[in-house]
């Protein structure tokens, strides 16, 4: 008698009593595995280790392009606001317009490389798979920071905005330089765990993908947390303004923040979703 209730309540009897409509609809309405989630984004981390390098570089320079939105619409805010009390809860929110353009146009942002290239790695690790590892952050990072500084030069010197504008973006700039090398690293770590999250999120995310992007990097901003390329904007028009040096660029905000957002990206997100679900995966 026990064991016929158990098997009237169990998931796989109720299951098998639907017809292919319904369970299609069960099916939709659950939430995809961890298992499911890491294998999709590995197996998009597959296609982007194979990429030609040409590609990778054409796709960094342009995430670096359009990742200095996220530094333009908080300083026009800033000027619209004029100080208001709830001045910094808006402005955060423009900073997570860079961040849906490369994200929604499936654009290189290194940031989001410390976890979809790297549960190739974990799952087979190799020295041609390390080396394929290497290429693609080195190359996207170099291109990442190299479109930064050609955009950040404009607008420090084309007429694009005007003087008020200009001087709305180096005051939203400043905090990038503000914290000396360890308070920046631990800053740079919360980014880089909360932006590779960011990726873990998407394949389970539907239709609310936009919504993910912008709350993910509205707390990145509302927190003051360092963020490789979107800071490197900030940075670099500080040292074409002559309000920071570039030594103070490298050592001050460029080593600290790299290495904070990869040990935050690798270690907390890509190591741990990796180790929750590698028995799964091996069996």
């Amino acid at each position: 008698m026990e064991s016929e209730t158990e098997n009237r309540l169990s998931p796989s009897s109720e299951l098998k009593d639907l017809n292919e409509g319904e369970k299609l609809a069960v099916d939709h309405q659950s939430r995809p595995s961890a298992a499911l989630i890491h294998e999709t984004i590995r197996a998009e981390g597959e296609k982007e280790l194979e990429r030609t390098s040409i590609a990778l570089m054409l796709s960094g320079f342009a995430a670096g392009l359009s990742i200095g939105f996220s530094v333009i619409v908080p300083a026009i805010l800033m000027v619209a606001l004029q100080d208001a009390p709830w001045e910094h809860l808006l402005t955060a929110l423009g900073y997570t317009i860079g961040f849906l353009i490369v994200v929604l146009g499936r654009q290189q942002l290194f940031t989001e490389n410390t976890l979809t290239p790297v549960l190739p790695l974990l799952k087979a690790p190799t020295v041609h798979r390390f080396g394929q590892l290497a290429r693609l952050w080195s190359l996207v990072l170099f291109s990442n920071i190299m479109a930064t500084w050609i955009f950040s030069a404009a607008l420090a010197y084309t007429p694009i905005f005007d003087q008020e504008i200009k001087m709305a973006i180096a005051e939203f700039s400043q905090t990038t330089m503000k914290a000396d090398f360890w308070p920046m690293f631990l800053k740079a770590v919360f980014a880089g765990w909360l932006i590779a999250l960011m990726v873990w999120l998407m394949p389970g995310a539907g239709d609310a993908k936009p919504f993910v992007i912008i709350i993910v990097t509205y707390v990145v901003a509302l927190a003051g947390f360092a963020h490789i390329i979107a800071g490197s904007v900030e940075a670099s028009f500080l040292v074409h303004v002559g309000d920071a040096s570039l030594a103070e660029y490298l050592f001050r905000f460029f080593c600290p923040t790299l290495l904070g957002n990869t040990i935050g990206g690798v270690a907390l997100v890509a190591f741990l979703n990796f180790g929750q679900v590698a028995p799964e995966i091996q069996s």
